[in-house]
């Protein structure tokens, strides 16, 4: 992508104030900037690098993998910021650290949900490409997701499409100051009858983004909220995502390291040695 956005003479970037050589190839991105310090005790190593509204930035490293982590803020438009900024400062892998509410029964409070995929109703994605392309993982990101769930042994996890909304209220069929009913109409029973694991704001416009670009995405969430049984819990499954997302961007390490040596472009399950 053109480094075309507004930024300094350094080519410090305009809202997330990082420069080439701050950030890792491998970025964690939670929406909660109060997440980050939960990402980083994890690490070998970390230092701040920057902060800047939602925009706050940490790198180091996580068993001896360079990695970092930079909040994005809530919404899609803020994401696509994050996301546009990291790329013209060389980042070519995203994880998604989030927070989410299920709209299936079975999915408890404190599970996962490793999305596959997409729905687009961010609005946000629209400004780059038709409603028709689908918002896909990088399947190495997501299988990187799913070995690191196995790999820790997390409990409950669920692998399936999230539906990405503009909005927290209205936008995903909660109630509201004025009344919305007739806009926000059936949508979660549609979506539901479809299949759709989960709601949140963030992942369509960061796997869109990353296809158009050619680089990989994935996403990991913890699930707060069960919309359907009306159960609430802030906090439920962070400490699990925060684990599976970083032990994902090792995965993703050493299976780089085996493309590199095979000269491979394509990940395939002989190159995956013990993780086969």
């Amino acid at each position: 992508m053109a480094n075309t956005g507004p930024a300094s003479s350094d080519r410090r970037q305009y809202h997330i104030d990082c420069k080439k050589g701050d950030l890792s190839g491998y970025l964690l991105i939670p929406g909660d900037p109060d997440r980050l310090p939960k990402i980083t005790a994890l690490w070998d190593s970390r230092h701040e690098v920057s902060s800047r509204r939602e925009f706050r930035s940490f790198t180091g490293k996580y068993k001896k993998v360079p990695i970092s982590a930079l909040s994005s803020g809530i919404g899609p438009a803020s994401m696509s910021i994050a996301v546009n900024e990291a790329i013209n400062v060389d980042v070519h892998t995203f994880i998604r650290v989030g927070s989410t509410a299920a709209i299936q029964e079975d999915i408890e409070c404190g599970d996962l949900i490793i999305s596959s995929g997409a729905v687009r109703l961010d609005g946000t994605s629209n400004c780059y490409v038709i409603p028709e392309y689908p918002a896909v993982a990088n399947y190495e990101a997501l299988l990187a997701l799913i070995e690191a769930a196995e790999t820790l042994q997390v409990n409950k996890y669920h692998v399936g499409i999230t539906a990405t909304t503009n909005d927290f209220y209205a936008g995903q069929s909660r109630q509201t100051a004025v009344d919305c009913s007739s806009q926000a109409g059936n949508l979660m029973q549609a979506l539901r009858k479809a299949q759709v694991l989960n709601f949140e704001m963030e992942t369509a416009p960061l796997f869109t983004l990353a296809s158009l670009c050619g680089l990989r995405a994935g996403a990991v969430c913890a699930v707060f909220a069960n919309r359907v049984k009306d159960e609430f819990k802030v906090g439920a499954g962070e400490g699990d995502a925060v684990k599976v997302a970083n032990e994902a961007v090792k995965i993703l390490s050493e299976w780089d390291g085996r493309k590199r040596t095979r000269k491979k472009k394509w990940l395939h399950p002989s190159l995956m040695g013990k993780y086969a």
